[in-house]
């Protein structure tokens, strides 16, 4: 059970270490070499899509195919592969070419804010104390995150905050909506199938065969890097994470995604991070843990890992 556990928590850092990974090296593409955001969202879809669906053949050959089998969640499915899948990919990469991993990265982690206050208007109740709290930790690390400590102006491109801020509310869309297909038919299968039909499906609106970057093998390596470990494995190990350890627990190690993504882009891309960022970073990611200790506070049988 010990091995078991720690093989849980090494699954949940890996997947969202790579996810951070995957978005400097985005952002070194969107820079240097001027691929196409759109471009490399529907390939890391479209090629993400298909090597998960056939993963999951292989792991279960009769259940990757079972929501097929039903309308209405076959129609519930391509809903979400475009306003949840599609749209969450690509606010938040736009949110890197148009400002940068880091800041992406954590603006996206606004998305437990925006929850609470969804479900607190869809119930009509007012939140609990807690939740109230991490709201305001959000706000206030936004606030700080986005202008540098200097309350008066805006200290990053507007379309790039407000394409992260997309972002949170596509994740928010992303956690909320296939609740039911998750549980019905599994993690694996809905992710990869929705990754499929968003990825095709961009690829024919873009003609991404007419947008192809000029070969050489540093770009070719890195949009493959992004694919296979960025998309592929790094949703493999977190979703296998959850058999071994909690969500609340994995969700708190997700952390490491905007963790990696800053200090990469810091080291190797020369993003400036100060104090204020620093602190309104913090602050955002936050509002994750507090979430995940209220989680367990209120519910003592899930204190396992």
């Amino acid at each position: 059970m010990h091995n078991m556990k720690i093989r849980g928590l090494i699954l949940a850092i890996l997947g969202p270490l790579l996810w951070g990974i995957s978005g400097t090296v985005a952002q070194f593409l969107f820079d240097d070499v001027h691929v196409s955001s759109n471009w490399l969202v529907s390939v890391r879809m479209l090629i993400s899509g298909i090597l998960l669906v056939a993963f999951g053949m292989l792991e279960n050959d009769k259940g990757s195919v079972a929501v097929w089998h039903d309308r209405r969640d076959s129609l519930e499915l391509i809903f979400f592969s475009f306003i949840g899948m599609a749209a969450s990919q690509y606010t938040y990469f736009m949110a890197i070419e148009a400002g940068n991993a880091a800041t992406a990265t954590i603006l996206q982690f606004l998305s437990p804010a925006i929850i609470i206050i969804y479900l607190a208007l869809r119930t009509q109740t007012f939140p609990r104390r807690i939740d109230v709290f991490s709201v305001l930790m959000a706000l206030t690390g936004t606030i700080l995150l986005v202008t540098h400590g200097r309350l008066t102006a805006l200290s990053m491109p507007l379309g790039g905050f407000l394409w992260g801020l997309g972002a949170a509310v596509s994740a928010t869309l992303y956690t909320l909506l296939p609740r039911k297909l998750l549980k019905k038919y599994g993690a694996i299968p809905i992710v990869g199938w929705s990754m499929l039909i968003g990825g095709f499906s961009f690829s024919l609106y873009y003609r991404i065969w007419e947008h192809m970057p000029t070969f050489s093998w540093l770009t070719y390596g890195s949009v493959a890097f992004v694919v296979i470990f960025g998309t592929m494995f790094a949703y493999l190990f977190y979703l296998q994470s959850l058999r071994f350890i909690q969500p609340t627990t994995a969700s708190v190690l997700g952390s490491f995604e905007p963790l990696s993504a800053t200090f990469l882009s810091i080291v190797f891309l020369g993003v400036s991070f100060g104090l204020p960022e620093s602190l309104g970073a913090a602050l955002i990611l936050g509002t994750v843990a507090v979430q995940a200790w209220a989680a367990y506070a209120l519910n003592p049988s899930t204190t396992k890992v």
